[in-house]
């Protein structure tokens, strides 16, 4: 086996001090940024970190924030304005040129901006004029569902909760959210097994596991602040599991920038006892092998699974069924590791199980996530301390925007609660999530497009076709704080409504005014920014909402929405009127310093599911399913007789060696779609165009590092499409797979091709072929 570049460092410690340092120098963010560092995630008065939905620390520290968060804060706090001299300075048509990184380095929004497609620019808009053009085109719809009205999970519960008030008044439940794209799974699987959508732990079980075992996650680049807690929980004796196809060096070792030994005297903590490298797509398979062996060696709490649960007879005749030799192709791994696996689980008095996108982003990721809960439930490990299903989610308040009510297929209990509280009726009819609205979009049905924060257009698969559908809309509106790629591809009306950020003030008549979120373990924590803003022309979230109420429903609508707009109060007043779980929510906000815990039925082994227990499900896919898409794919190619090899798409007989399992990941210079820089330290690139291969790998082809090749895949519809070319670069990485970067290879991906029950689209999971592209092909085509 050949030698593994490797990063040779601890994870955080000097570099990941030195990096930070450099962002905020890059960011021109020196000032603003620094002093936002102190009061993230502080209480009293300090504000939620938007970088990721990783708890706080109960008790109190000079600084609570990665290197991921203060990234993000560099960017928020930067003092260099997209505003009307930079856009008189630069076309759409050339910004559409800009790649990630230049546009998210252009500056804050600081003024409202329509577009003039005589100037081919944006050009400067009143507010009034702004909401005006809006509730004009609003009400030229011939039906509320010919409006799509999109949410990033970076909006505070406030705002989330006056933003499906507004969408639902109007007359729609299309209220796509980034949910949708990455852990729809977990709400729709967990909330059918056990009766809610969230996570069955807190900070605190974290402390007390005797086992962790972390699927398709990588938290050193994603949320740095979980380091802390697994090293804690490693030294306490606790045993923790990395099941990646990748073995990211980030889950080395840990050096605690807040522990003067670890930097003074460069020591650090071990994290990780085993990574479990599985194939591309092989989670459920491992699961199921590890299931078949716990039951069929009475390795399980039957107590438990009498008392407290429903469907697992039905669930052990499905894994007696299932052969070891198919649990071994679908997952990568062989029987004997499974088992070991296996026997750590039936050891441990308490096991948690935490996942990331590795694990949604599939087919088939509901049957991951049903896998993760069934082995739980097996085990007895939900409601009990120290054990449960840990989800970890990536937008600091997803969780909470979902909680508000932001939901394309809303309960029948919210909807009539909010009839009861605001006296009006509530739309009905399922709406739109990221998926289907955008087919919506493409074939014309939706005429227009709101979006609260996001980069709806660059996150979604097919990003150049919902591009170019934006072109045709009469209407989209975007409320951020940031410039990206989704905004420069204009319809009839574009209009840029910049706002507030999490750092800065929002002063009203009635005084500062602070926000609330929800972390990934259910904490509601209050949020309040404490720079000046950007500038005098932008409004908060709330405000900007209230104002498009106000003039879309007009004298018709007897809900305060300026007076909500004004005191962020009345909103919590509403919520808690409402929203289960906030009751007397003003008044529990303000009594700790740290917020309050939602309550959580199932950490209490109460089961609001329909059988009134929790349920063991059945997966809907064999465990082979991709290892058997593989096989088809090669059995395609190896039938094919074209031998022409050329960059377009055709695939060459010296092609034909091998199919390929492509996933997606991010770098750790990048937050989701905001590219903060190249350099992804810990896989030791500085480029983003590359194709992340095992040495092995590239030997066998006879290929070396640094070739570069083609990508391509055959969509759901069996059309062709093709990324590239990429750089071939070295990674410790699973046999038959490769990875490149999001969102750049999002085009790849299609709309189609999603889980069946949450349509979360297949980012970590498509059967590709590479193609070697030769120097001369190369430069013919440059």
């Amino acid at each position: 086996m050949r030698k593994i570049p490797i990063y040779s460092h601890p994870a955080a410690g000097w570099p990941a001090l030195i990096a930070s340092t450099h962002k905020l120098m890059d960011y021109k963010a020196l000032t603003r940024g620094g002093l936002s560092v102190f009061s993230s995630n502080q209480p009293n008065g300090g504000f939620d970190c938007p970088g990721c939905a990783w708890p706080d620390h109960k008790s109190h520290k000079t600084i609570d924030v990665c290197e991921n968060g203060i990234k993000v804060l560099a960017s928020e706090t930067m003092s260099t304005k997209a505003d009307a001299k930079f856009f008189a300075q630069h076309t759409v048509t050339e910004l559409q040129g800009w790649n990630g990184y230049e546009l998210e380095h252009s500056g804050r929004l600081s003024e409202p901006m329509a577009y003039d497609a005589a100037q081919d620019r944006y050009v400067p808009i009143a507010w009034a004029d702004a909401y005006a053009r809006i509730a004009e085109q609003l009400k030229q719809l011939d039906s509320p569902d010919e409006a799509l009205f999109y949410t990033s999970g970076r909006v505070t519960n406030e705002p989330a909760f006056l933003y499906q008030l507004f969408v639902r008044c109007f007359g729609t439940n299309n209220l796509p959210d980034c949910s949708n794209m990455c852990h729809e799974p977990t709400s729709v699987m967990l909330s059918r097994q056990l009766g809610i959508g969230k996570a069955t732990v807190k900070l605190e079980d974290f402390q007390q596991a005797k086992l962790i075992m972390m699927f398709g996650q990588n938290p050193a680049t994603n949320h740095p602040r979980m380091l802390e807690m697994l090293a804690h929980a490693h030294k306490q004796g606790c045993k923790i599991i990395s099941i990646n196809p990748m073995r990211e060096q980030g889950l080395a070792a840990f050096r605690n920038p807040q522990k003067p030994t670890h930097m003074a005297a460069g020591q650090s903590d071990a994290m990780v006892d085993n990574v479990i490298q599985i194939q591309i797509g092989g989670d459920a398979a491992l699961l199921t092998g590890m299931a078949k062996w716990l039951t069929k060696n009475n390795k399980i709490d039957t107590d438990f699974i009498k008392q407290h649960t429903s469907g697992f007879e039905a669930l052990d005749q499905w894994l007696r069924q299932q052969s070891w030799a198919d649990v071994e192709r679908g997952s990568g791994i062989s029987k004997d590791e499974i088992i070991s696996v296996a026997r750590l689980v039936a050891e441990s008095p308490q096991t948690i199980c935490t996942w990331g996108m590795g694990i949604t982003q599939h087919v088939q990721g509901d049957d991951n996530v049903a896998m993760i809960t069934n082995l739980l439930l097996l085990m007895g490990m939900i409601g009990i301390d120290g054990a449960g299903a840990s989800p970890v989610r990536g937008h600091s308040n997803v969780q909470g925007d979902r909680t508000m009510g932001v939901h394309e297929r809303p309960n029948q209990s919210l909807l009539d609660s909010l009839e009861r509280v605001f006296k009006r009726p509530m739309p009905q009819e399922d709406g739109h999530d990221v998926v289907s609205g955008a087919k919506a979009l493409i074939s014309g049905k939706i005429k227009a497009f709101v979006s609260m924060g996001g980069n709806y257009a660059v996150a979604a698969p097919d990003m150049s076709a919902i591009q170019q559908a934006l072109r045709q809309t009469q209407l989209n509106v975007f409320v951020a704080t940031k410039l990206n790629g989704t905004m420069l591809y204009p319809g009839t009306n574009n209009l840029i409504l910049p706002c507030i950020s999490r750092t800065e003030i929002i002063l009203t008549g009635q005084g500062k005014q602070f926000a609330t979120t929800e972390d990934s373990m259910c904490q509601i924590s209050r949020s309040q920014g404490n720079l000046k803003p950007i500038s005098d022309s932008i409004k908060s979230e709330v405000q900007i909402i209230a104002d498009m109420a106000t003039q879309v429903l007009g004298a018709e609508s007897a809900i305060p929405w300026q007076a909500m707009g004004e005191d962020f109060d009345i909103i919590r007043d509403y919520i808690a009127e409402a929203i289960d779980g906030f009751e007397n929510f003003n008044e529990r906000i303000r009594e700790t310093e740290r917020g309050f815990y939602l309550y959580h039925p199932a950490r209490h082994r109460v089961w609001n599911t329909d059988s009134g227990k929790a349920q063991f499900e059945v997966p809907k896919y064999p465990v082979t399913y991709v290892a058997a898409q593989m096989a088809q794919a090669n059995t395609q190619l190896q039938s094919s007789t074209d031998n022409n090899s050329n960059v377009t798409g055709t695939i060459s007989t010296a092609a034909k060696q091998k199919v390929w399992q492509l996933t997606s990941v991010r770098s750790h210079d990048q937050f989701n779609t905001m590219i903060f820089g190249y350099q992804d330290r810990y896989r030791q690139t500085d480029r983003r165009d590359v194709l992340f291969m095992h040495p092995d790998e590239i030997a066998r082809l006879g290929w070396q590092k640094g070739d570069s090749v083609m990508v391509m895949r055959q969509d759901s519809s069996n059309q062709s499409r093709t990324l590239g070319p990429l750089i071939i670069t070295e990674m410790d990485i699973a046999t038959n797979a490769v990875a490149t970067y999001y969102p750049e290879c999002n085009d790849l991906f299609d709309l189609d091709t999603h889980a069946p029950d949450s349509h979360i689209p297949a980012y970590k999971s498509s059967t590709v072929v590479l193609e070697r592209v030769s120097d001369s092909t190369l430069a013919a085509s440059a």
